[in-house]
């Protein structure tokens, strides 16, 4: 084992541009070509193009969750699927001023923490349609699902429920 209190990271030459100081305001680049499997997940992302929105049931103590997983955290058992409602309420909310590459030119943006009737946990989604002032936690809302999938996690973004 190494020990080094002294450690440092490399400097290099390169800078940021800054745009603004107050609020500060900078440029940031990246780009990345990512290719990885959904495994386990897949019925999940398969369900989004049946505008269904599938999570996880435990077959022993059935604790349910909103995001599909294999194993209960409660328990450690196996689980099922399950399928969730298309509606629910607000549970928490915050808006984000920064994201990541994909999501730079749509700041600000709201998330939403999704609570569902008969659900054990929550689900983690965007919310559009809603101005920060209005939105509230309690607020019905309702699941919308992207008619061209690109299967990711955002085909699938909720609404104030009319």
């Amino acid at each position: 084992m190494t020990i080094n209190p002294k450690a440092k990271l490399e400097e290099t030459q390169d800078g940021t541009v800054v745009y603004n100081f107050d609020p500060l305001i900078v440029k940031s680049h990246y780009e990345i070509d990512y290719v990885h499997s959904y495994a386990q997940d897949s019925e999940f992302f398969k369900a989004l193009g049946r505008q269904e929105l599938m999570g996880s049931k435990c077959k022993k103590c059935g604790y349910t969750y909103g995001t599909p997983r294999g194993h209960c955290m409660e328990c450690g058992s196996e689980t099922e699927w399950y399928k969730l409602p298309n509606e629910g309420k607000i549970h928490a909310f915050t808006t984000c001023y920064f994201g990541g590459e994909a999501f730079l030119n749509e700041t600000p943006f709201h998330l939403v923490l999704v609570e569902f009737e008969g659900v054990d946990s929550l689900f983690m989604s965007r919310i559009i349609g809603v101005d920060t002032e209005d939105l509230y936690v309690g607020m019905p809302i309702r699941a919308k699902f992207r008619r061209n999938l690109k299967l990711n996690p955002t085909d699938v973004y909720f609404v104030p429920k009319a």
